[in-house]
């Protein structure tokens, strides 16, 4: 399996940026995964809609084609842990190899974005910084791994 996973902006927080490459290294002993940074866009309020447009037109461009997309929303869809191993288990089986999980700026997703995804995820009903939520993502999907080799990590 293929994880690219694109993210708008630099984590802010050095631990932050710590947990995600760690993580990140973690998953690689069961996928390949690749972390795209992409620039932040910034902008006033006046203009947010614009900026947020502009961001999704980026994030677009830099998704493979053919591949399943994964755009984590708060209006997404919750699994467990386990249901994800599961989900997982389900895109192997059908031959899906790779998938894009992305994750937008402050902003959040623009709508051709969410259009686009194959799946609208959500970690929580929570709200998490968009940095934060790269962490739990990484973490998630190193369980779901786990859970899916036997392993004692996620116990």
């Amino acid at each position: 399996m293929r994880f690219e996973l694109l993210f708008s902006g630099k984590p802010k927080a050095a631990y932050l940026a710590a947990g995600i490459d760690d993580f990140a290294g973690r998953l690689r002993h069961y996928a390949d995964v690749s972390v795209k940074i992409l620039k932040e866009r910034k902008g006033n309020d006046r203009e947010a809609e614009r900026v947020l447009a502009k961001e999704g037109e980026e994030l677009l461009r830099h998704i493979a084609k053919g591949g399943y997309v994964v755009a984590l929303d708060v209006v997404g869809r919750e699994y467990s842990s386990e249901q994800l191993a599961e989900v997982i288990t389900n895109w192997e089986g059908q031959g899906i190899n790779q998938v894009t999980f992305i994750i937008g700026g402050p902003q959040g997703l623009a709508p051709a974005v969410r259009q686009r995804a194959d799946l609208l995820l959500s970690l929580s009903r929570f709200t998490f910084t968009h940095d934060l939520a790269r962490l739990l993502l990484l973490e998630q999907l190193y369980r779901a791994y786990t859970i899916k080799a036997g392993t004692g990590y996620h116990k």
